[in-house]
């Protein structure tokens, strides 16, 4: 009741803000900070698998005589003391296959030579003699037909755009000669009638070397297959020969230049002693000569 009305009821205060709007509880948590930049590539912290993949590059290069072993240690060093992926970019930048390992295979095709297929080769011999070799890229399929002739196949410097190549062989009073790289996988599924078919079978270490089979028959003639000695290895044991020839002509040079040397000294030993003898000789006669006198 309002005392300026006696007592009688006044009208109504009109309700305030406070009264219309109800309080709000205060928010007391933290803002959320804003979300941070996200980091770039290069920027990432480099692992252990990273620079070991960065190493593997620099071996192969260096085992394929693009780098030198300067070059090689000045890189290595760089890899392990790089701390960022961005660091590790520059070391390979300039070699192929950068930032990725040794090629594998895939369903296109082996990493021993380009994907781009060959088409099949024949090599026929009738009364005369067929050969290939060289540097050739050899096809997936190899026709050699022998009939009173010779076929010789060499592969040790040929390229291989596939897995797998098969030769197919018929040899009628007739040869064949097939020769194939240390480093593939040598097969053969042929026989020989009333003649020779002999394949030396071989395994190469790479499970991702290229395959080489070999089928046919052999009819009054010979197939013969096997891996060729590398012409490292041949050009190896030359050079080990010739440099032990060399050394012992540098040897016997040597002590025929010490035995002159030594005929040298001892004639010049001999001279000495005729003229001291000579020498000795004159004062001799001089002094019996004064005697004399």
């Amino acid at each position: 009741m309002d005392a300026d009305n006696g007592g009688r009821p006044g009208p109504e205060t009109p309700p305030g803000p406070l009264q219309k709007q109800e309080r709000q509880p205060l928010d007391m948590t933290k803002p959320a900070a804003p979300p941070s930049p996200a980091v770039a590539e290069r920027d990432i912290r480099a692992s252990d698998a990273d620079r070991d993949r960065i190493a593997g590059i620099l071996r192969e290069a260096l085992a394929e005589g693009r780098l030198d072993p300067e070059e090689h240690a000045e890189r290595i060093d760089a890899v392990y003391r790089a701390k960022t992926v961005g660091e590790l970019e520059p070391v390979v930048r300039d070699l192929p296959v950068a930032g990725a390992g040794r090629p594998r295979q895939d369903a296109g095709g082996s990493a021993y030579g380009p994907t781009a297929p060959v088409p099949d080769q024949n090599l026929v011999a009738v009364f005369s003699a067929a050969v290939r070799k060289g540097r050739w890229r050899a096809p997936a399929r190899i026709n050699a037909v022998a009939f009173f002739g010779s076929v010789e196949i060499d592969l040790t410097e040929a390229v291989f755009p596939q897995q797998q190549i098969q030769i197919n062989v018929t040899a009628v009073f007739g040869s064949v000669e097939i020769r194939v790289p240390e480093n593939i996988t040598l097969r053969s599924s042929g026989s020989g009638i009333l003649g020779s078919f002999e394949v030396e079978t071989h395994d190469a270490e790479d499970a991702d070397a290229p395959q080489v089979v070999v089928n046919g028959y052999a009819v009054l003639g010979s197939v013969e297959a096997k891996p060729k000695r590398g012409a490292w290895i041949r050009d190896l044991r030359d050079r080990l020969r010739q440099g032990h020839r060399e050394m012992r002509q540098q040897v016997r040079e040597e002590h025929l230049q010490l035995r002159e040397q030594h005929l040298q000294l001892r004639q010049e030993q001999r001279e000495w002693r005729e003229r001291h003898r000579a020498e000795r000789r004159e004062r001799r006669d001089r002094f019996r000569k004064h005697w004399d006198d």
